[in-house]
């Protein structure tokens, strides 16, 4: 018998057009003889097409497992894992604190400093409290501003000087409530995938030339000119270095089923910083995460196989607990 998947996609993020292209590849990429899917799409409103999930055990005996398709807030950061945790519906990738977690962009950067694991400095503020002059006395120029919980470089700014910092900072104050600042790293970008749940592992990594001041939202989706170097040129040092921290910082946040880390790499020290960790990374025709498995030996089919198997096997292992006296 086929395996009856729900590809939950669109939502109400910032994200929504990359989860709908991310969503249609992932389909596109199902054997077919082995799935039989339905579709839940979610419109910008948060209105769920043609039905809602709901949140009780036994409610959707037709699914046997769900594949969310949902980039950034009320998706990635763990409201959706628990919806599907209430539905007991086994679902493909983190669980509900590794997805909340790693989607706050300054807890994630607390748990791997924690771990030991390189970081770039960094302050954060609250949307009503954005004091340029106090920001300015942590950090020196140029520097990053971010909203805490987004992803896809939607409301990222890179600041030279005071006047664009205010703008940066008002420009982020806009999708969260919280704003992160990053010290600003001069060198060069890579992006690592990780798949498993116990024992995870991770691909040849790529490194990102973008087109433009950094890889902004344009430069990922619009532009078509940012190139990719896949495998990286780096020596295999510095490969196995990168290799190993993505698996720490997967591991840190508790993470299971896949995640891309990304990472900066600064010319002046020669020092790998990680930058991110991303539950659900794009998974659109152009995305690196399943082409650095491609070239890591996984095909696009065969990767979505085994995603659906850990999501299985998490759910199988989770059935062994124990929830009442």
């Amino acid at each position: 018998m086929k395996t009856r998947v729900a590809v939950i996609y669109g939502g109400r993020s910032g994200e929504h057009d990359i989860s709908l292209r991310s969503s249609e590849s992932i389909m596109q990429a199902m054997d077919r003889s082995k799935y039989e899917i339905s579709e839940y799409f979610i419109t910008r409103e948060g209105k769920w097409q043609p039905r809602p999930i709901l949140p009780e055990p036994g409610a959707h005996p037709d699914i046997d497992v769900v594949f969310p398709v949902l980039h950034g807030t009320f998706g990635e950061d763990g409201t959706v894992q628990g919806l599907l945790e209430l539905a007991d519906l086994p679902y493909v990738g983190a669980g509900v604190l590794a997805s909340s977690l790693s989607m706050d962009k300054e807890l994630m950067k607390r748990v791997c400093h924690e771990r030991g694991l390189p970081v770039v400095e960094y302050v954060t503020r609250p949307r009503g409290s954005l004091d340029t002059a106090e920001i300015t006395s942590h950090l020196p120029f140029p520097v990053f501003v971010k909203p805490a919980n987004l992803g896809s470089s939607v409301g990222i700014s890179k600041a030279h000087n005071r006047a664009g910092l205010e703008k940066a900072l008002a420009l982020a104050s806009q999708y969260d409530r919280k704003i992160i600042v990053e010290r600003g790293i001069i060198g060069r970008e890579f992006e690592c995938s990780v798949l498993g749940n116990e024992r995870p592992e991770a691909s040849l990594a790529c490194e990102i030339l973008p087109s433009r001041d950094f890889y902004d939202y344009e430069d990922k989706y619009l532009l078509d000119q940012a190139k990719f170097e896949l495998p990286a040129k780096i020596d295999p040092a510095q490969m196995a270095e990168l290799r190993r921290l993505a698996v720490e910082c997967y591991r840190a946040v508790e993470c299971e089923g896949m995640a891309r880390v990304d990472f900066l790499l600064e010319a002046a020290t020669g020092r790998l910083y990680i930058n991110e960790i991303n539950t659900i990374p794009g998974f659109t025709s152009i995305s690196m995460y399943p082409k650095m498995w491609e070239q890591s030996g996984l095909a696009y089919p065969k990767l979505i196989d085994r995603l659906i198997e850990l999501a299985l096997e998490r759910h199988a292992a989770k059935k062994a607990t124990r929830f009442t006296r």
